[in-house]
């Protein structure tokens, strides 16, 4: 047998050969050599609200702190009950009454959830419908675990919602399972009552599970109603997906949980499937989940954040106006989450490319965002940007932006 040569590479997992994550991927690396160098950059990549001066409210703090000798062991696979019941708790204030503490499972964050969930349920080649633009851990996800992701469309002109007659037309036998991030995130959208009744109705029709990401379901702007998917989803199967990561400014503590609800028959193997995955990795991180039930019952302070003369409110203003003050960008205002999803009209930069803008971006303007096509869309004109900054910060970042979009339109 012939050795194996020293020149030969370590070859990756032929399966990430279709997993993408620009989030955090090839630009977020250059971002941190020209840190190492001396240069500060503005990162507008990640929603992490601790990066900009947010942080988690002092009770829970306290609450964990105070928790830290009952930390120690490993905990339930399924979290500590006082986490689990808040959940539930939470869950039966909004309208769903069919929820128990052993239909919810802790985890490392929502994305840990979203791999265990989906292992559990997926068989080779089972399709997941997802949105496009999606968060693309959850395409990612699916392809991980032997599925195909099938990306209906939620186009800039509808105001990024979809169409629930189209999404139902893209439906085949193999069809197993759809995915709703409401608010959204990359876009902002925020999803109304009757488009996700349909949607809700079409899941059952066809026995789909429904997986719900709501991270983000406190996170919203102006009148726009956040609806639980829970609430409309009651003759199959309803995941709902939810942290500490977002709302309650903890993306540190690796807190996230999903609550299992609608009616569907024999789910108890799937269920199992879950909590074996959910034992094999032993359990989640303990000491922040004695925060869960503190963040869940006690006074809401993401309500004076998100109102008119809230931080988060402002910034998104200042996206708003910096975007109106532009010649080249147009935006669907976002009403929800913390992320803004800008396009560049065609008319003003018909050569636009959104890989190469946020890379000079990053080179020229050190400033970080994401190119819109890693969320898994067809079209090259988009860039994500989070909400998160104060307005001086956003003002200076749409003046460079502009300042690159001016050179490339007398290039």
């Amino acid at each position: 047998m012939s050795a194996i040569s020293q020149s030969e590479p370590v070859r990756p997992s032929v399966s990430l050969k279709e997993v993408r994550y620009e989030i955090r991927g090839e630009l977020a690396r250059r971002a941190h050599e020209l840190e190492k160098v001396g240069y500060e950059i503005i990162k507008l990549n990640v929603g992490n609200p601790g990066n900009f001066g947010f942080r988690t409210p002092e009770t829970m703090r306290l609450a964990m702190i105070e928790n830290l000798g009952a930390s120690e062991a490993y905990c339930e696979q399924k979290g500590i009950f006082p986490a689990r019941e808040a959940v539930v708790m939470q869950q039966q204030s909004r309208g769903v009454p069919d929820v128990t503490a052993d239909q919810v499972f802790i985890g490392n964050g929502v994305s840990e959830l979203i791999d265990i969930t989906l292992r559990a349920f997926l068989n080779p080649g089972d399709e997941v419908l997802l949105p496009s633009p999606d968060y693309p851990l959850w395409t990612a996800a699916t392809v991980l675990n032997g599925g195909r992701a099938l990306h209906y469309p939620c186009r800039p002109e509808a105001q990024f919602l979809p169409d629930p007659d189209e999404v139902e037309s893209m439906i085949t036998p193999r069809t197993r399972a759809i995915v709703i991030i409401n608010p959204n995130n990359p876009t902002g959208a925020v999803y109304d009552r009757e488009r996700l009744e349909a949607l809700a109705k079409m899941a059952e029709r066809h026995r789909l599970l429904v997986m719900a990401d709501e991270i983000y379901d406190r996170m919203v702007y102006d009148d726009a109603e956040f609806v639980p998917m829970a609430t409309l989803v009651h003759d199959t199967l309803c995941a709902t997906y939810s942290g500490l990561s977002k709302v309650y400014r903890a993306c540190g503590y690796r807190v996230g949980w999903v609550s299992y609800s609608g009616e569907s028959p024999n789910t108890k193997p799937y269920l199992k499937g879950v909590e074996l995955l959910a034992a094999l990795r032993l359990c989640s991180n303990v000491p922040g989940q004695w925060a869960v039930q503190t963040a869940l019952g006690g006074f809401q302070s993401i309500e004076e954040l998100v109102a008119p003369e809230g931080r988060l409110h402002r910034s998104r203003s200042a996206i708003v106006e910096g975007v109106g003050n532009s010649k080249y960008l147009d935006l669907v205002t976002p009403m929800g989450a913390m992320y803004a999803f800008p396009g560049v009209k065609a008319e003003a930069l018909p050569a636009f490319d959104d890989h190469q803008f946020a890379l000079d971006l990053l080179e020229q303007k050190h400033v970080l965002v994401v190119p819109g096509n890693s969320f898994n869309v067809p079209y090259k004109n988009h860039f994500r940007m989070t909400t998160l900054p104060r307005q001086e910060l956003i003002a200076e970042v749409f003046e460079r932006m502009e300042d690159l979009l001016d050179s490339y339109a007398h290039a």
